[in-house]
């Protein structure tokens, strides 16, 4: 069962990256370098999660897995939200995750970049 402890402590475990509540005490948000790539509401039912995408694999993920959504409040083209319901396997949402960590640590500055090598 991946649940939102699952997925704090999966996005927790990441290098640099900072757990957040910009947008009020009901939606936690996961930045790498102050820079957001994965966010959930607290009490979402079911839960969900969006996630940054690139444009082409985010349309091929909502073609393969109908609980893969354009972004819910984000930019639909860069955004997935993904509904976890069983229906997708744990380990495919994992590389969701991580595909949107090291989407965003790619458009950091290199200096940034270098910096969670070190």
């Amino acid at each position: 069962m991946f649940d939102i402890e699952s997925f704090r402590a999966y996005c927790l475990a990441k290098k640099g990256v900072t757990e957040e509540l910009p947008f009020g005490d009901d939606t936690l948000v996961y930045k790498v370098l102050g820079k957001m790539f994965a966010l959930t509401g607290i009490n979402s039912d079911p839960f969900s999660l969006n996630l940054k995408c690139d444009p082409e694999m985010a349309i091929q993920l909502r073609e393969r897995y109908p609980a893969v959504q354009p972004g819910y409040h984000m930019n639909k083209r860069h955004w997935n939200t993904v509904v976890v319901d069983g229906s997708i396997p744990i380990k495919e949402i994992k590389n969701m995750i991580d595909s949107s960590y090291q989407l965003v640590v790619a458009g950091l500055p290199a200096k940034l970049r270098q910096s969670l090598e070190s």
